[in-house]
């Protein structure tokens, strides 16, 4: 009985379900093709590049905030951010073709590419702001501080698609090497 209550989820009169499976993130065909592309390596080599641009870059943006020095440092940090962003889109949008013969938006990184729309907005309103002069500084960084954020998210989910991906490779070596 107590063992019972003890397998019982919570506000349930049954034994705790377990999630149903995500299918698999690649299919064997799109996993040797991602294992053969050399734009995977490309991906692998330009995430991390973006990624300590953006701290360089956040670091000044948030040092001329705090102090009001280095304005034109931040500045050209953020346009330098932007054109990483830029080049990882472009390459990414050749990898999934590749991987998954869709330019963007191919269901396995659907949620990504959707979430990807709204980074790329935000550092494209960000140049348009500064080459138009459209807002002034202090609001410049306060729209590269959003495009940021929205970086920071949109890196977290590919993050947590890479884990993804890891783990179901994991799973099915395990499964081969059981069978």
């Amino acid at each position: 009985m107590l063992n019972q209550a003890a397998s019982q989820a919570p506000g349930t009169s049954g034994p705790a379900r377990e999630r149903p499976a995500r299918p698999p993130l690649y299919t064997p065909e799109q996993r040797e093709r991602r294992d053969a592309s050399a734009w995977t390596m490309v991906q692998g080599v330009l995430a991390p590049v973006q990624f300590l641009v953006f701290l360089v870059s956040l670091a000044l943006v948030l040092r001329f905030l705090a102090t009001g020095q280095g304005e034109q440092e931040a500045a050209l940090s953020v346009l330098a951010k932007t054109l990483t962003l830029y080049t990882i889109m472009v390459t990414g949008c050749i990898w999934e073709k590749v991987v998954f013969d869709r330019w963007l938006f191919a269901p396995a990184f659907y949620w990504e590419d959707v979430f990807s729309m709204l980074v790329l907005a935000l550092h494209t309103a960000y140049v348009v702001a500064w080459f138009t002069g459209w807002l002034s500084t202090r609001q410049q960084m306060a729209l590269a501080l959003a495009a940021y954020a929205s970086y920071a998210i949109n890196a977290t989910q590919f993050l947590l698609k890479l884990r993804a991906a890891r783990l179901d490779q994991a799973a099915q070596l395990a499964r081969g090497a059981c069978a």
